[in-house]
């Protein structure tokens, strides 16, 4: 009885031993992946700066920049200005864009020239991730996918053109510090679509509220693209090789300290997105006069012929159940409330192959979930152009 007792702990021993030994090697192995992707991106800067929200910006080379890890960009010649600006058809002339300043230029500093600013990715960011590789991306299916893994889903409020040949977005996104849950996000944003499935290619801009991705609450400027519908390829910001930037005042993935309040001033981020035939590279233009870099026209298939949908709205990625999330889109308020109250996008464009930006034709409109978020086509005059209020308290 005594052999038989003794056998059975020595057992019971080894399987502890084996699977604290394996679970010191798992935890071995996860550190050795989030060390190596820390090095991947966080590229040896000529300054850092210290973010009063917990953000260090690195002022890093402009030829060390992430994009050129791309193997389509190792022999890349930067371009750093586009050839050209698109026209716009309109009669009116619009009051130009009030800059929208970032946490990090508080105290005045900035990147000096020739260096682009990078916001410091940290461990702990890498570590509230699904897993170290989805680290930085999407969760698939992406753009007007309602389901997703998880019991998570994507909900949307947006506005578009589809079914012709675009060469770029232009609006006004109206700003807001919507409240999100734990996991979730919140967005406005412009898409370039061109494909579908695998094979989906998108450019995506705007501002978005994500804290399990940045570790803050504040709205932040981003990017994003694909072009096998979010499933290997693109991410956010500059968390993987492609967009190349050029402009030494503002960070991709940096947040605001500006942003509207409920019956009060409105702030919003202009964005134009085009492409520079002569280069086949598609240019950011924000605040009206701030270049901040293009997108390689290598990166893409089916968007080198143009985009077939262009499309502007509010996505939020929210747990599926009952009752609804909490999370906000836009301001949290329903479209009805207008001005001031519900977030807005105004002065829609494309860019025709003529590099002239129209007013959208045909434009459709297009809720998930109109019991949590609502869109409404906007009338308030010629300065906003076509324009929709948007947004919704969730639950």
């Amino acid at each position: 009885m005594e052999i038989v007792s003794f056998a059975v702990a020595l057992m019971v021993t080894m399987v502890i031993m084996s699977h604290c030994i394996y679970g010191r090697e798992f935890y071995d192995d996860q550190e050795i992946k989030v060390q190596q992707l820390l090095k991947q991106l966080n590229k040896p800067a000529l300054k850092s700066i210290k973010s009063e929200d917990g953000d260090i910006i690195d002022c890093v080379p402009l030829t060390s920049q992430p994009a050129f890890d791309h193997p389509l960009l190792k022999n890349h010649t930067i371009q750093m200005r586009p050839s050209f600006i698109p026209e716009s058809d309109s009669a009116y002339t619009k009051k130009k864009a009030e800059a929208i300043t970032q946490v990090w230029h508080k105290n005045g500093e900035y990147c000096p020239d020739n260096t682009i600013p990078i916001r410091r990715v940290k461990k702990e960011d890498i570590l509230r991730a699904k897993s170290i590789e989805s680290f930085g991306k999407k969760t698939p299916p992406g753009i007007l996918e309602v389901t997703s893994a998880d019991q998570y889903v994507h909900e949307y409020a947006i506005a578009g053109v589809r079914g012709g040949n675009f060469f770029g977005s232009k609006a006004s996104l109206n700003i807001w510090k919507p409240s999100v849950a734990t996991n979730e996000f919140s967005l406005a944003q412009t898409w370039l679509v061109s494909g579908d499935g695998g094979s989906l290619n998108t450019i995506e801009a705007g501002w978005q509220v994500y804290p399990y991705l940045y570790g803050g609450s504040n709205p932040t400027l981003f990017i994003y693209w694909t072009r096998d519908g979010y499933q290997t390829t693109g991410c956010y910001n500059l968390l993987c090789s492609g967009f190349v930037q050029t402009n030494t005042q503002y960070s991709v993935g940096a947040a605001y300290t500006t942003f509207s309040q409920y019956n009060g001033a409105q702030y919003a981020l202009n964005l134009l997105i085009w492409k520079d035939k002569p280069t086949g590279n598609w240019w950011l233009l924000i605040n009206d006069d701030v270049f901040m870099g293009y997108w390689p026209g290598s990166l893409f298939s089916s968007l080198g012929s143009g985009a077939t949908d262009v499309q502007w709205g509010g996505e939020v990625y929210v747990r599926d159940g009952v009752p609804h999330s909490t999370t906000d889109m836009g301001s949290g308020h329903f479209a009805v409330e207008g001005y001031g109250k519900a977030s807005y996008i105004r002065n829609l464009k494309t860019v025709d192959g003529t590099n002239i930006l129209r007013e959208p034709v045909g434009l459709y409109s297009y809720v998930t979930n109109s019991n949590s978020y609502s869109f409404q086509k906007g009338s308030d005059g010629t300065t906003f152009g076509s324009h929709f209020y948007f947004g919704g308290p969730g639950r």
